[in-house]
């Protein structure tokens, strides 16, 4: 009976459906059955599901961005319990650092099919017992962090936040900039049970492997060995680049150097091809000779930059002139030649020509840095060279909006210099180019063709105030939007627009430095605590004259070419002005923005993000130093061991590595280098903190 009375309404509701309304019944009875489905999984479902999914979204919050446009970290993570409190966002820390222990570290694929990588060997199920010692551990050693973390703000590292105007992005940009988004990864900076396989990178460029510039995708559609901007793999490299098939010697110590190097550890093969149209190089059995005095100019290198002093008498090699930018590197004898003139030059190679010219000036004892130079921002803080030069570099300065000169004029410090020489000028170009730097203010000096070079000679000067820029009857390029920042560079684009010029006295550029070298130890106004950059001066100069030099056991006549990782002030390369090395001074993108403090010294540097492989040649340095890099790391590379693994990239067979941070560190670090067979020349730890000095060594997989 009861089946009757409910058959009954169904097939009422059968009949009338056939009628001519019946399509909206249909429809409200579906939509009915909908809501009731939705009601009754909203309350049995389990709450569970709703934290897995919170878990698994949190990680791709993005963080705030910092002064360069790069990703800093946040001050207080986003934890889940098994409760989560959403509206603290904490947990306790030491709970979070045993489930981060206890997760297994995450090893990248190959980006590449034909490339070897590291095997890393995790530990066995047998080890298991002591992960809550591990993370008891970790845990101490991220309370220390905490406290490093105080002591960085203390220092005036402390991080500040960036409005990036997307407007001026455009859409490839946008996924550039994605680069530069760093997240964190929990767990350890290194696994300590795991073990290391070494295996040789199989790449297109062999030995002279430059991960982020040199394009390594089998294809034969693309004929290009060079990315026309930055792109780094996917993942970390985590394969040793070969030495030279032909063999490696050890390079010749400087200033031999100057005059000669081994052919065999710059060997490529458009080198030797290139050579015999040149005068400046010379192929001399197994070496590369380089004449004194000689060069791509008619006249040596020494008249033509004595031409450009008599042409403007303002222009004080060495003494008010410091920083040099030389974009091109064809000729390495300018920077060679003002190196004797205390003129500190660096050298911009184009990564765009086949020769590898920059590789030369390393290998002679040179500063060089490889890049290309397109759409993005160069790594170097606004208003710092004093002067940019750029011989024979086929640049079209005036295409594109000449958005490649606003860089020029981004860098350049108020009132400092462009040089360009070329020997073959056209009129149209000569007549864009008048436009083009009138336009934003620059006054020519000079534009002459020297008698005995034959080579046309411009130097402009950029403006030292903002008055000129509103005297211009056409405000294009039109001046910077207040929010833009002038030093954000990594993976930022170069934007058509002038930024204002320094007025106020406690503005960094307003005023032309002191001369050299007294413009090492002089700090202007715009640096607020001077008393701690001189105690920081002091503290290194006296770490390198009783412990590096004289307390490591490193032969410095064999030390050239020298990079602090993670330069705070300058202060190591100050220490090292007296000896006959120079020092690249990096400043992590994530760190606080010293960079300009370092150029205002007289010393030169770069941005950069330690968890992409840096822009030089394989084999380009012969000492490392590294303070508190690794601990200041914040988890913030995918796999830290390979920054490890560009150590041994950059590093020269012989080179040297002096590393400074907690000793918990350096125990894993130790670890690592002996799986390379470099040489442990010292360790040493006093209240968890200490110092590792270690050795590379000719060995290869």
């Amino acid at each position: 009976m009861g089946f009757k009375k409910l058959g009954f309404p169904i097939a009422r509701f059968g009949r009338q459906s056939k009628k001519s309304y019946g399509f909206f019944i249909k429809f409200a009875s579906v939509t009915i059955l909908g809501l009731c489905f939705v009601f009754v999984w909203y309350i049995f479902s389990s709450s569970a599901s709703s934290v897995t999914y919170q878990r698994s979204t949190f990680g791709e919050i993005a963080e705030p961005v910092s002064e360069r446009g790069q990703i800093k970290n946040s001050k207080s993570s986003i934890l889940i319990k098994n409760e989560p409190d959403l509206n603290s966002g904490k947990v306790e820390e030491k709970k979070r650092i045993n489930e981060s222990s206890r997760l297994d570290p995450v090893v990248p694929k190959n980006h590449k099919k034909e490339e070897k990588s590291v095997e890393i060997v995790k530990g066995s199920k047998k080890d298991e017992k002591q992960e809550d010692e591990n993370g008891s551990e970790v845990a101490e050693s991220e309370s220390e962090n905490e406290n490093e973390k105080e002591d960085e703000v203390e220092e005036g590292e402390q991080e500040r936040d960036l409005v990036v105007d997307v407007d001026q992005l455009d859409e490839s940009d946008e996924v550039k900039a994605e680069h530069g988004k760093k997240k964190k990864f929990k767990g350890p900076l290194f696994d300590p049970k795991a073990e290391y396989n070494w295996k040789l990178c199989s790449t297109r460029s062999k030995h002279n492997y430059i991960p982020c510039i040199d394009i390594e995708v089998a294809s034969k559609r693309i004929q290009m060995y060079r990315h026309h901007e930055r792109s780094c793999p996917k993942n970390p490299l985590l394969c040793l680049v070969p030495l030279p098939h032909e063999g490696y010697q050890t390079p010749v110590i400087w200033p031999e150097s100057k005059e000669k190097i081994w052919l065999k550890n710059v060997a490529h093969p458009k080198l030797a091809q290139f050579i015999k149209t040149q005068n400046w190089v010379v192929e001399s059995g197994d070496y590369l000779t380089f004449p004194q005095n000689q060069s791509e100019l008619t006249g040596g290198i020494a008249h033509y930059l004595e031409s450009i002093q008599e042409t403007v008498p303002d222009i004080e090699w060495g003494k008010n002139i410091r920083t040099i930018l030389d974009i091109g590197c064809i000729d390495s004898s300018f920077g060679a030649f003002l190196f004797e003139k205390n003129a500190f030059t660096l050298t911009l190679g184009l990564k765009d020509d086949l020769v590898d010219l920059a590789q030369l000036a390393l290998e002679r004892g040179f500063p060089a840095i490889i890049t290309p130079f397109g759409t993005r921002r160069l790594p170097f803080p606004s208003g710092t060279f004093d002067i940019i030069h750029c011989g024979e570099c086929q640049i079209h300065w005036q295409s594109n909006g000449g958005k490649l000169l606003m860089e020029m004029n981004r860098i350049l410090r108020p009132s400092g210099y462009l040089i360009l020489s070329s020997k073959h000028d056209s009129i149209e170009d000569d007549e864009a180019m008048s436009k083009l730097t009138a336009s934003i203010g620059w006054n020519i000096l000079a534009h002459k063709t020297d008698d005995v070079s034959d080579i046309g000679v411009r130097i402009y000067q950029k403006p030292e105030s903002n008055e000129i820029y509103s005297l211009r009857r056409k405000k294009i390029p039109p001046m910077c939007k207040d929010n833009e920042n002038a030093d954000a560079t990594w993976y930022v684009p170069i934007n058509s627009c002038l930024h204002p010029i320094p007025s106020a006295i406690e503005e960094r550029g307003t005023e032309w430095p002191e001369e050299w070298p007294k413009r090492l130890h002089t700090f202007p106004d715009w640096i607020n605590n001077k008393e701690k950059l001189d105690s920081d001066s002091r503290h290194w100069k006296a770490i390198v004259d009783k412990s590096y030099i004289t307390g490591m056991g490193i032969n410095w006549s064999t030390i050239r070419n020298v990079m602090d990782m993670h330069s705070v002030f300058g202060s190591f390369a100050a220490a090292l002005v007296e000896h006959d090395v120079w020092v690249m001074n990096v400043v992590p993108v994530y760190a606080s923005d010293t960079l300009p403090i370092i150029f205002e010294r007289g010393l030169v540097g770069i941005y950069h993000d330690w968890c992409e492989s840096f822009a030089t040649y394989p084999r380009s340095y012969d000492l490392l130093h590294a303070d508190h890099l690794f601990s200041r790391l914040k988890n913030r590379c995918r796999q830290t061991v390979s920054i490890v693994v560009e150590m041994d990239r950059i590093l020269r067979p012989g080179g040297w590595a002096i590393i400074r941070d907690k000793a918990q560190i350096l125990k894993s670090l130790e670890k690592i280098y002996k799986s390379l067979h470099w040489e442990i020349r010292m360790t040493f730890v006093q209240e968890k903190e200490g110092i590792l000095c270690v050795q590379k060594t000719m060995w290869r997989p």
